[in-house]
């Protein structure tokens, strides 16, 4: 199973709207197929492994990180894959709770007389699925929040300037971490300040992640390279209601995807603005600040990972800080995440915290 995980991991960022399965078939002690889900979702990881293995799979036992599938869509079921092969066994990490599937996988297996186990590695699995089953069970994406940040938690002198806090081995990290996500994330300001591609560099990405920009009034510049690009990278612009129609058919003449979300207290409505990015398949979401945004979703409860690169330099008060204000009077009410790791990337500090269950989830 920890092979079949590593392989599934190789579809993060590429699949969206399904989840990045891994499976190995393996016929007395000696594997014989491999197989994850392929760019754009399909082919499914159990077909690929399958595929491979050939007439040698009758008899065999699959290896697959999550329950697999029960219903038609492009393609016929992999359960139906499965029994069509003959394999003896499938061991199955973690049960899928899309309704479509929800144990009916399983079923079909056992009906077709394939001994089924489940919840071999489910906790490193459900980690894994975490932003597919995000999507299904809460009807949001899973957010990772990344911040670059000085000593002190600044991203910019007073003046702006950012380029660059960290060093380049955090910077090459961050273009890893944005390959296994299915979209980068920003707010207008950053992309008016900095001009950001968003793009993933020198990882020989096959599928870049969409580039999403929350803009309540789409005041972004017309000759940014988001806008010169939006025709080859999905570009996906969430804005508040009431924005002016010959902008709105401006973006859309650039090809840009435009999401109207609802607005509170002055501002985009940051849960409607996550379930209308669920509504558009998106798992998992990696955003990059500023620091406005940044504290819309950390106040809204959604960010469900932080990841901290800390830099050896300070610049005191009068830079800008990289959570912009959350109105907290008292510590109970702050935010709370556990810390998962630290390493040092080049010169910089690497730290990763998930955020604390609440009560009942």
């Amino acid at each position: 199973m920890a092979t079949a995980l590593t392989l599934g991991g190789r579809g993060q960022g590429q699949v969206w709207p399904n989840p990045a399965v891994g499976c190995v078939i393996v016929q007395e002690g000696r594997i014989i197929g491999r197989g994850w889900t392929q760019p754009g979702g399909r082919p499914h990881a159990e077909t690929e492994a399958l595929a491979r293995a050939g007439t040698a799979a009758r008899g065999a036992t699959a290896y697959v990180t999550l329950e697999p599938c029960a219903h038609h869509g492009r393609t016929p079921p992999c359960a139906q894959a499965l029994i069509d092969a003959g394999v003896a066994r499938v061991v199955v990490a973690t049960t899928d709770s899309d309704p479509r599937v929800a144990g009916r996988g399983i079923a079909m297996l056992q009906a077709a007389g394939i001994e089924v186990t489940t919840g071999v590695g489910e906790a490193e699995a459900r980690q894994d699925h975490m932003g597919f089953f995000s999507r299904i069970d809460r009807g949001r994406p899973a957010l990772t929040l990344k911040l670059a940040q000085s000593f002190d938690g600044r991203i910019a002198t007073p003046t702006g300037e950012s380029k660059w806090i960290t060093g380049s081995a955090a910077r090459r990290l961050t273009h890893a971490m944005r390959a296994r996500h299915d979209a980068v994330m920003v707010g207008a300001g950053t992309v008016r300040a900095d001009d950001p591609a968003l793009t993933v560099r020198d990882m020989g990405a096959k599928r870049q992640p969409a580039r999403i920009v929350v803009s309540d009034r789409l005041d972004l510049p017309l000759m940014s390279q988001l806008a010169r690009t939006a025709a080859e990278v999905p570009v996906f612009l969430c804005h508040g209601p009431g924005v002016d129609t010959a902008l709105r058919e401006t973006w859309r003449g650039l090809g840009a995807r435009l999401i109207e979300c609802r607005r509170a207290r002055g501002r985009i409505d940051v849960v409607n603005m996550m379930e209308r990015l669920a509504g558009e398949g998106l798992n998992r979401v990696f955003c990059e600040g500023g620091g406005a945004l940044a504290a819309s979703l950390l106040g809204a409860d959604l960010v469900d990972e932080l990841v901290g690169f800390g830099a050896g330099l300070v610049l005191g008060a009068d830079g800008r800080p990289g959570v912009g204000p959350l109105g907290l009077q008292r510590l109970a009410a702050a935010p709370r995440f556990t810390l998962q790791r630290t390493a040092r990337i080049g010169e910089d500090v690497l730290h990763v915290w998930r955020r604390v269950a609440q009560p009942g989830e």
